[in-house]
C-alpha cells in the first residue's frame, strides 16, 4: 500500500503516540486516571526513612521552631510530603490537631525486607489503602558486612533473593486492594558510607560493591512487582540518588557525599549541624540517611506517582 506523504506522516504520530503510552505503561505510568484517587488513608511501611517516633523526630534533620522545639511539619520526610497531597497528616506529627489523622506509621527503626511481612500482616488494607513502601537499605548493609567472608556472587545471590521478598509482599498487598508508592533502596555506593568505606578498604572497590548489591536488591524488585500503574506506582531513589551525586548542583546540592548532621539521629537538629551545613542543600543526614535534599526529591516523586498513576 502506497501512503501520500500527509497520510504518512499521520500514520507515524498514531505509533508515536502508541509508542509512548506504552513507556509510561512499562516505567510504572499508564494513562490518565478516569476520576482522581483520593485514599482514605495512607499507610508508610519499612525502615527509618519513613519513620517519625511518637515523639515527633525524624531519622533525618528535624526542624527547630522559634521556641527550640522540634516542628515536625517543617523538613519533611519523603512520606509526608506525600500525605500533603491529600491534605492529610500522621498521628505522630499532627500540630493542627486534625480530627481522625488519615496516615497510619507503620515504619519501624532497622527494618529488614523480612520485616515488611508483619507491617504487611498488621492489616486494615482495602480499595482507599495508599500505601507506601521503603524498605532493604539494612539488607544490603547486612549483606556487605559479610563480605569477603562470602563472596560476591554469593551475596548477590542473595541480594536478588531479597529483592524477589520484597516485590512478593508488594504484591500481596496489591492482592489485599491496595494502592502502593514503592520506592527502590537509594545506592548505598554512594552514600557517605559507601564513599568511605572505599576510601578505607582498598581490597577491591567497596563503593562500587556496596552499588552492585543494591542494584541487585532493587533489581529484582522491579521485574517482580506487578508491572501496572492501575496498583503500583514505582520510584526509583537509586536513580535519583545517582543523578543528584553526579550533578549536585542540578539538583540545588552544596555536596552529595558528606552527611549534613553532627550527632547522631534522631537528634539531629537544624542547630546540630555541621559548620555552614544545611539540611536542605545536603543529600545526606548521616552515614546512609538521607537529609531534607534528598526527601524533597524523593516526596516530589512519589507525589507524581500518587497523583498520576491511574490508580
Amino acid at each position: 500500500m502506497v501512503f501520500s506523504g500527509k497520510l504518512l506522516r499521520q500514520v507515524r504520530a498514531v505509533a508515536l503516540v502508541g509508542f509512548t503510552a506504552a513507556l509510561l505503561v512499562a516505567c510504572g505510568g499508564g494513562t490518565s486516571q478516569n476520576e482522581p484517587f483520593l485514599p482514605e488513608r495512607v499507610v508508610a511501611l519499612g525502615d527509618e526513612n519513613s519513620l517519625i517516633t511518637p515523639a515527633g523526630l525524624k531519622y533525618s534533620v528535624n526542624a527547630l521552631a522559634a521556641s527550640g522545639a522540634v516542628d515536625c511539619s517543617v523538613n519533611p520526610l519523603w512520606v509526608q510530603n506525600v500525605l500533603s497531597s491529600y491534605g492529610y497528616v500522621f498521628p505522630q506529627c499532627n500540630p493542627s490537631n486534625q480530627l481522625g489523622p488519615q496516615g497510619v506509621m507503620r515504619a519501624s527503626l532497622g527494618a529488614r525486607v523480612a520485616d515488611l511481612k508483619t507491617q504487611v500482616d498488621a492489616g486494615g488494607f482495602g480499595t482507599k489503602s495508599l500505601v507506601t513502601v521503603l524498605v532493604g537499605t539494612h539488607d544490603v548493609l547486612d549483606l556487605y558486612a559479610e563480605f569477603p567472608r562470602r563472596s560476591e556472587a554469593e551475596l548477590i545471590a542473595e541480594a536478588r533473593v531479597r529483592g524477589e521478598q520484597l516485590a512478593a509482599e508488594v504484591n500481596r498487598l496489591v492482592d489485599l486492594g491496595a494502592k502502593v508508592i514503592i520506592s527502590t533502596v537509594p545506592d548505598m555506593g554512594l552514600s557517605p558510607f559507601g564513599l568511605a568505606q572505599k576510601a578505607a578498604v582498598t581490597d577491591i572497590d567497596r563503593s562500587a560493591l556496596l552499588s552492585r548489591l543494591t542494584a541487585a536488591l532493587n533489581g529484582r524488585l522491579r521485574v517482580n512487582v506487578i508491572n501496572d500503574g492501575r496498583f503500583i506506582g514505582l520510584v526509583l531513589a537509586d536513580e535519583m540518588v545517582q543523578a543528584m551525586s553526579r550533578s549536585p548542583i542540578s539538583f540545588g546540592l552544596v555536596d552529595a557525599g558528606k552527611p549534613v548532621c553532627a550527632v547522631a539521629l534522631p537528634d539531629c537538629t537544624t542547630s546540630t549541624l555541621i559548620e555552614s551545613g544545611n539540611a536542605g542543600t545536603y543529600l545526606w543526614a548521616d552515614s546512609i540517611r538521607l537529609s531534607l535534599g534528598g526527601h524533597v526529591q524523593l516526596g516530589a516523586l512519589a507525589r507524581q506517582r500518587a497523583l498520576n498513576n491511574p490508580f
